[in-house]
């Protein structure tokens, strides 16, 4: 797993642009790895791999999905706010503000296009890890104060993950 200020949080990444076997294996991983974390989405940066994929499963039938070179290609005007939380920032929540719904063209495994129209949970979730293909987190979205607190909260609340990482 990828955490707090590694630079591949902050890139954005790259296109898929073989779907083949090895693409449906590591999507496979992907669900695992967000499954054995508890998580509702998972960005493929944030398992330390450069392409836009992120997969979500908000525990609602149908709503098991995997997105590969997505684009939000309409959200709603309202903006509500969510504590949201994110597996590269354990233990660290926020209310952060998005649109209710949104509108996501996408291709699957099998390099099909498809479109999901979304509210609620799935609809946060899509945005969430979208950012992630863009080189934003959670914690992009408040103000520097807020940011810079969140990411001491982060090292204060995860000191022995980071030191068993070497990361701190």
């Amino acid at each position: 797993m990828v955490y707090g200020s590694d630079p591949l949080l902050s890139k954005t990444l790259s296109p898929v642009t073989k779907f083949d076997d090895e693409l449906k294996s590591f999507i496979k991983e992907m669900f695992e790895t967000m499954d054995n974390y508890n998580g509702v989405g998972l960005a493929a940066n944030q398992v330390g791999v450069d392409k836009r994929i992120f997969v979500i499963d908000t525990r609602t039938k149908g709503e098991r999905l995997a997105f590969i070179n997505p684009e939000i290609i309409e959200t709603s005007d309202d903006n509500v706010p969510y504590n949201e939380g994110c597996l590269s920032f354990p233990n660290v929540f926020r209310d952060i503000y998005r649109p209710s719904r949104v509108t996501v063209s996408a291709k699957d495994v099998n390099g099909r296009s498809f479109i999901v129209k979304a509210d609620g949970l799935l609809a946060r979730a899509i945005q969430h890890e979208n950012d992630h293909l863009n080189g934003k987190t959670f914690i992009s979205h408040l103000s520097d104060d807020e940011e810079r607190e969140a990411l001491s909260e982060f090292r204060r609340k995860n000191k022995r993950l980071l030191k068993g990482l070497k990361l701190i």
